[in-house]
């Protein structure tokens, strides 16, 4: 008997299909390099999926910014194009207004504060606020203490900060807080930021040292301000698309791989900011260590008086007395 040729092919993309959908290769991007802080989280994050669901879902990590800047991802995972996105909250507030309140300048004492925030009660809360918008924040990770860059002057007091022209993320309350310091804030997707500081359309730019560092921002700004300005957390964003998909032993799965996630991010945070400073002189930058951290708290002090109308005095003092 003479076989068809057609139904052989077709019988063969048909076992072919049967096979691949045995597991399914989800989709997760970040704006840093698979060596960074975001790559070990993601990292993490990818294994033990793959561990906990024996095999039946995989990550493809898209680091570098491969699938565009920070908003652009959480758009798509909105859209259901992308499956995960581990973006700081720099853009997430305007998908999630509740989210802006953690990006107030000099609101976190230090790590040990910002993350007894983050765990407790109130950072708990906000991930609550993300269902109603269309994405689910399956934990918090972290990006760090931001610090100031730039290709000028040393920036000690707010004074020395006036007049440049600094790279922010698109993030209002950033913005507000940065022009009490006389900063111009030049919002700019993150993946436009190393060739604008190569080309001095912008002066500086302000991000943690694992940023600093991935992004070999060394080769293009000589002054680093240890200002620690603002405190910036990171997400695991998922949608309820998919999550209402998995069942409820596969949610618990993806829900333990967030948070393992988020203290392997924290851990490389550490590891970061203890080691990287000296990694920047040795690549050349010149580090000012001590920053006259009370006159930038002067200087906010009307960007203060916006953010108690905005967010809520109290609210904003919850956060400020979690021991």
């Amino acid at each position: 008997m003479k076989l068809n040729p057609l139904l052989v092919g077709l019988g063969l993309a048909a076992g072919l299909m049967t096979g691949a959908s045995a597991q399914t290769v989800l989709k997760i991007g970040y704006a840093t390099t698979q060596a960074s802080h975001y790559g070990v989280g993601s990292t993490v994050f990818c294994d033990d999926i793959e561990k906990g669901t024996q095999g039946r879902y995989k990550c493809q990590q898209f680091p570098n910014s491969a699938l565009g800047g920070e908003r652009e991802m959480i758009e798509a995972v909105q859209l259901g194009t992308l499956d995960f996105v581990n973006t700081s909250t720099g853009p997430v507030g305007n998908f999630v207004p509740e989210v802006k309140i953690v990006d107030i300048p000099f609101l976190f004492r230090d790590y040990d504060h910002a993350r007894k925030v983050m765990d407790g009660p109130i950072g708990q809360e906000i991930l609550t606020k993300f269902p109603p918008k269309g994405l689910v924040a399956l934990a918090w990770t972290e990006n760090g203490f931001r610090h100031m860059t730039n290709s000028k002057h040393p920036i000690v007091k707010p004074s020395d900060a006036a007049g440049l022209k600094m790279r922010t993320m698109e993030n209002k309350v950033h913005m507000d807080g940065y022009r009490t310091f006389g900063i111009q804030p030049t919002p700019m997707a993150f993946p436009e930021v190393f060739g604008a500081l190569q080309q001095g359309t912008v002066d500086g730019q302000e991000n943690p040292i694992p940023v600093i560092l991935a992004s070999k921002f060394s080769q293009v700004q000589k002054y680093l301000s240890l200002t620690g300005h603002v405190y910036s957390p990171a997400l695991l964003i998922t949608s309820p698309r998919l999550m209402n998909k998995l069942s409820d032993a596969d949610k618990k799965v993806f829900n333990d791989a967030a948070k393992k996630a988020g203290i392997a991010q924290r851990k490389k945070v550490n590891e970061d900011e203890n080691n990287g400073i000296a990694q920047l002189e040795k690549d050349g930058m010149s580090v000012v260590r001590k920053v006259d951290g009370q006159a930038f708290r002067d200087a906010l002090v009307p960007a203060y008086a916006a953010y108690s109308k905005e967010f809520g005095a109290d609210n904003i003092r919850k956060i400020q007395e979690v021991k």
